[in-house]
C-alpha cells in the first residue's frame, strides 16, 4: 500500500503522520482519521510481517477493538500453572478468560481497519529523523521528506522518535520466544488452555499460548540474564512436552518500561505504545497499552490539528503534549504504578504469589476478571487488605493508586 500524492513541500502535507503500523500506530491513525484528520502511516516493514509476541488479548484490549474484525486463533477457558516446573495446578472457567491472536494477522487487520477509515499508508519506508519548525514537523525518510502538522511515534521499543522526544527507561527485560508447529497431539493437549510458569530468575515467567496450528512458547526475565533465560526456555519447553515440535520462529526482543517522569512528547511530536515505554511492569503486557495510548495520541493530535486547535507553544511543553500527558497519566498511570508494586512482590516471593493464584478462590477469580477486563491491577490495590498483603510480600510501602495516579 502507498499513499497517494500530496505535496510534501513548505506548509503542505498531512495533519497527522504516524510512524509505525503496530497496534499503537494503527490505533492512533484510526482515531485521528475518525476526527477528520488527513492521516498517513509509515512503517519500515511490509505487512503482514512476523512479530515476536505472545499475542494474548485481555478484555481491555477487546473493548478497544469493537469496530475491528479481530482474527482470534483461540479462545481460552482453561489455565494451568507451575512454579519452577513444580506444584502444578489447573483451573477452568465457564467462559472466555483470554483471546489469542497471531500478531502478523492481528496487526494486518488493525492496519486494514485504519485504511478503511481513510488512512493512507507507506510501507517499506524507514524514518531516519524528525525536525520541527513553526509550520509543523518534517520527517526525513528513505522515501523522501514527509511534512506533518503533528507526529505520533509508534515505532516500537527501539524507536527513533522516542530518542527525539527523550524517553527515559526504568525497566528493561529480555523476552525469548519459540513459535512451534503444532502436531495433532499438541493441538488436542493444548486446546483452549494456556500455561504459566513462575521462573527461576527473579521476576521471570514462562508461557505457552496455543494458536491452532502453532504454539507460542516464551520466557521473559530482566536484561542481563540472557544465558539463564535461554537455559530456562530450553528446560521449560521440555517440561511442557513440546521438545519434539518443529521450531518455526526463534526470536528475542527487549521490552522497555518508562520511568514515571519520562516525557511523552515534545513540541508537535507524541510517542505511544512501546515507543513511549508504556506497558504493565509485572506481566509486561503491552497490547492493551498500545491500543489505548495510540487512540489517545491520535485523538490529541487530530484535535490539535483541527480548525479550533490551539497552536503549539515553541517554548515550554506544547498544549498537545500537556493534554496527552494528562490523559495517559490518568488512564494508564495507576495501572503501571500498581504493576510495579506487584512486580516487587513477585520478585521476592514467587511461591507465595503462585499459592495465592492457585490455592485460593479469590486468586483465580481475580485472574479471570483481569483477563476479561472486569478489573485491573490498580483496582485490586484500592482495597486495603490487598495493599497490606502486597506490602508484606514486597517489603515496600504500597500506595492506593486512586490517590496517586502517577
Amino acid at each position: 500500500m502507498h499513499a497517494s500524492g500530496i505535496e510534501q513541500d513548505g506548509r503542505n502535507g498531512y495533519d497527522v503522520v504516524v510512524v509505525g503500523a503496530g497496534p499503537a500506530g494503527s490505533s492512533a491513525a484510526a482515531a485521528a482519521a475518525r476526527l477528520g484528520a488527513r492521516t498517513l502511516i509509515v512503517d519500515r516493514a511490509r505487512f503482514p510481517r512476523y512479530k515476536t509476541c505472545g499475542g494474548g488479548l485481555i478484555g481491555v484490549s477487546l473493548a478497544q477493538l469493537a469496530e475491528v474484525d479481530v482474527p482470534v486463533r483461540q479462545e481460552i477457558v482453561h489455565a494451568s500453572f507451575t512454579h519452577r516446573g513444580q506444584q502444578p495446578a489447573r483451573r477452568s472457567a465457564r467462559r472466555r478468560v483470554l483471546s489469542l491472536v497471531d500478531r502478523s494477522e492481528f496487526d494486518a487487520a488493525l492496519l486494514e481497519h485504519a485504511v478503511s477509515l481513510g488512512v493512507q499508508v507507506r510501507s517499506g519506508v524507514t524514518v531516519t529523523a524528525v525536525t520541527e519548525d513553526a509550520y509543523g514537523a518534517l520527517l526525513s525518510s528513505s522515501d523522501g521528506p514527509i511534512r506533518a502538522r503533528y507526529v505520533v511515534g509508534a515505532d516500537g521499543s527501539a524507536s527513533r522518535i522516542a530518542r527525539h522526544v527523550g524517553v527515559s527507561l526504568g525497566q528493561v527485560d529480555l523476552g525469548l520466544e519459540y513459535e512451534l508447529k503444532a502436531a495433532e497431539h499438541h493441538r488436542q493437549a493444548w486446546a483452549g488452555r494456556v500455561h504459566m510458569d513462575w521462573g527461576p530468575i527473579p521476576g521471570s515467567y514462562g508461557w505457552v499460548f496455543p494458536k491452532g496450528d502453532t504454539i507460542t512458547v516464551g520466557v521473559i526475565a530482566r536484561r542481563g540474564t540472557a544465558d539463564e533465560a535461554r537455559s530456562y526456555l530450553k528446560t521449560f519447553v521440555e517440561q511442557q512436552g513440546l521438545a519434539d515440535a518443529e521450531v518455526v520462529h526463534d526470536s528475542g526482543h527487549l521490552t522497555r518500561c518508562r520511568t514515571t517522569d519520562s516525557p511523552l512528547g515534545q513540541g508537535r511530536v507524541l510517542v505511544a505504545g512501546d515507543a513511549a515505554g508504556l506497558l504493565e511492569p509485572w506481566t509486561r503486557e503491552g497490547i492493551s497499552y498500545a491500543l489505548r495510548s495510540g487512540r489517545i495520541a491520535g485523538e490529541c493530535a487530530a484535535k490539535a490539528a483541527g480548525p479550533n486547535g490551539m497552536p503549539p507553544s515553541m517554548g515550554d511543553l506544547s498544549r498537545v503534549v500537556r493534554d496527552y500527558t494528562m490523559r495517559i497519566t490518568q488512564e494508564l498511570g495507576p495501572e503501571m504504578a500498581a504493576g510495579r508494586a506487584f512486580l516487587q512482590a513477585f520478585e521476592r516471593h514467587p511461591a507465595a504469589m503462585h499459592a495465592l493464584l492457585t490455592r485460593t478462590p479469590l486468586g483465580w477469580r481475580e485472574f479471570q476478571r483481569l483477563g476479561r477486563g472486569q478489573t485491573d491491577v490498580a483496582r485490586v490495590l484500592r482495597f486495603a487488605p490487598a495493599r497490606w498483603l502486597l506490602r508484606g510480600l514486597s517489603g515496600q510501602p504500597v500506595a492506593n493508586p486512586a490517590s496517586n495516579p502517577a
